[in-house]
């Protein structure tokens, strides 16, 4: 079968210092040349972003800031290609990254979208862990035959699936969960979506712990919202560990009781964090294969992680359930 035509998009915001990577790697790429076309869309950047880009000789879009979710529909809307490709301005696809992320809608034509992988070269101990994070899931994920979420940071959908979902919901403005809710729309219209474990990308995870639990605060909150027209997905889905969601809700358990401290609040708040450690005892063997030095400080790292996610979770429903919440307002598809 011949190689299909592929559109590039990356969204980029004041990304002048790590774009000029991603786009070298995007330009050796093994997948046939003539056949890919890179699209940079400059979301309101106020550095050098537009002129780095231009300097590759790629189309290159601008528009006011509003996000990545917009961004990348402008990209979308400004090429042409049959498989449309989404990475990040922060990462640096492998050689192969291209044809192996293709090779399944190659392959099949039922296959609507394809998730690649990361990778880290970084030394940091919250980096390391947060990677073997990303292990884990893979793991989990490789269990179904059909993906719930392919991430942006590597992914391809087939253009016309794409622009039937409306692509990216814009009332995400932040680069998180937009791929998430988008990956749910298609799996409700009966959309094949898995998994290309060959299809790698270079990434510079949080290095320090304050940064990284910000992350993952921010991931429960916007997690919500990603849920709002698919709240089945609260209860399980094909990407989020079961143990994860149990860690959670004592990580929750854990805040409720430092909040009532000293009434009880001690032993109640002891008692989640023992319970979430042990919880994580299977995953620090997991990661412990990997990265020894990981998976030792493994249930430390899965106890601020739970507590981290838990504050964003609780401060998702709080908003959600705010009378007047701006976000019951907005729903999926594209937007202007």
């Amino acid at each position: 079968m011949a190689p299909l035509d592929v559109a590039v998009v990356v969204p980029a915001y004041n990304a002048a210092a790590t774009l000029p990577e991603t786009l070298a790697a995007l330009a050796r790429q093994t997948y046939d040349a003539g056949r890919v076309e890179v699209v940079v869309v400059d979301d309101g950047s106020s550095d050098g972003t537009a002129a780095v880009a231009a300097r590759f000789g790629i189309t290159v879009v601008r528009q006011e800031n509003r996000g990545p979710a917009a961004a990348r529909n402008a990209g979308v809307a400004a090429s042409a290609g049959h498989v449309v490709v989404f990475t990040d301005a922060d990462c640096v696809p492998e050689p192969d990254f291209l044809a192996a992320l293709v090779a399944p809608l190659l392959a099949d034509p039922g296959v609507a979208g394809a998730q690649g992988a990361y990778r880290t070269t970084q030394t940091s101990l919250t980096a390391r862990f947060a990677q073997c994070e990303f292990e884990d899931r893979y793991a989990y994920a490789s269990r179904f035959p059909c993906l719930d979420l392919v991430a942006t940071y590597a992914a391809a959908f087939r253009r016309d699936v794409f622009e039937a979902a409306g692509g990216f919901d814009a009332a995400f403005t932040k680069a998180d969960n937009e791929d998430t809710e988008l990956s749910y729309r298609l799996c409700r219209l009966g959309r094949r979506l898995v998994f290309a474990p060959e299809a790698r990308v270079a990434h510079r995870h949080p290095a320090t712990l304050g940064r990284y639990l910000r992350v993952k605060a921010g991931r429960a909150y916007w997690r919500l919202r990603a849920c709002r027209n698919h709240p089945e997905k609260l209860v399980r889905d094909g990407y989020t560990p079961p143990v994860i969601r149990f860690q959670t809700a004592l990580g929750a358990v854990c805040l409720g009781g430092v909040a009532l401290w000293p009434v009880l609040g001690g032993a109640v708040a002891a008692g989640a964090a023992a319970g979430i450690m042990l919880s994580s005892l299977p995953f620090a063997r997991f990661a412990a294969r990997r990265d020894s030095a990981v998976g030792l400080l493994a249930p430390g790292f899965v106890l601020a992680r739970s507590l981290a996610f838990a504050a964003g979770a609780l401060a998702g429903a709080a908003r959600r359930f705010a009378p007047g919440s701006a976000c019951d307002a907005s729903g999926g598809g594209k937007r202007p």
